[in-house]
């Protein structure tokens, strides 16, 4: 065993032993920089085997995968990353798109020397998953995407988040932001605002396998769920009773072990179109 992963065995085992959580997108055991595309990206990583890279929602970070890892980390090697201008990982740039993320992602994939990676997104992180899948096949071996969604608008959003979103553009775009905190902050909410923009016809050339995941309550309608799964060659759909949005925090175990089991079927046929 490499002389940093024990290192690091040990610096949980001490966290475990004394009752206190790990501090996931904090912890200087697990946490690297990487120079990536003209910015500095923050990853953490824990555990050994097949990788597994995990990319979280819009204004999240690491952390919001705290109820994930652990169980992750007994069979792969979890890559946990802060999305450029999100958690630790700054830019300075005055745009921000999923398209960059994607490539943010492979890049950091290609400089850990990782071929291909299994990978779950969450909300803008399912977005990024399958942006990815587009852009860089390769780099991708199954994915899970939970909350995704392919269009800003009324027909993926619900009227309740599409109006708010609207309602807070109009309040606040005429504001002037004068720290790189709210310039960031800003950024990072017109990304939802304006995008994603990927034409549904276009998942017809993912060829990796996918998992895609909403909650039964969720911010995304069922509609647009259906529809990205429908368009995916490669998919299986899931629609998780009793839950919003965050469906790996609230039904976690149920989220986790359904997750593994999908990255470690066997062979997923493509559906006829």
């Amino acid at each position: 065993m490499k002389r940093s992963a024990l290192v690091l065995l040990l610096f949980l085992a001490r966290l475990l032993a004394a009752g206190q959580p790990v501090p996931y997108g904090h912890n200087p055991a697990a946490g690297h920089y990487q120079t990536v595309r003209g910015i500095k990206l923050y990853y953490e990583t824990y555990g050994a085997g097949p990788p597994l890279l995990l990319l979280h929602g819009n204004g999240g970070s690491i952390a919001s995968f705290q109820h994930n890892i652990a169980y992750f980390a007994r069979r792969y090697r979890v890559i946990a990353v802060d999305s450029r201008a999100h958690g630790r990982s700054v830019d300075a740039g005055d745009s921000l798109s999923f398209e960059m993320m994607a490539d943010d992602f492979a890049a950091l994939l290609t400089s850990l020397r990782i071929d291909s990676a299994n990978v779950i997104g969450w909300s803008d992180g399912g977005i990024s998953a399958l942006a990815l899948a587009l852009r860089h096949p390769a780099k991708v071996r199954r994915l899970v995407a939970t909350g995704a969604n392919l269009a800003p608008d009324s027909t993926a959003l619900t009227p309740a988040l599409w109006l708010q979103q609207q309602r807070s553009y109009r309040e606040n775009q005429g504001r002037a932001r004068t720290t790189p905190a709210q310039k960031n902050d800003w950024k990072v909410f017109l990304l939802d605002v304006f995008q994603p923009n990927i034409p549904l016809a276009a998942l017809r050339r993912v060829g990796a396998p996918a998992l895609i995941v909403a909650g039964d309550g969720d911010v995304i309608t069922l509609e647009h769920t259906v529809a990205i799964y429908r368009h995916l060659p490669r998919a299986r759909l899931w629609v998780v009773p009793n839950s919003g949005h965050g469906t790996l925090i609230e039904h976690a175990d149920e989220f986790n072990r359904t997750a593994d089991e999908f990255f470690r079927a066997q062979a997923i046929p493509a559906r006829p179109h």
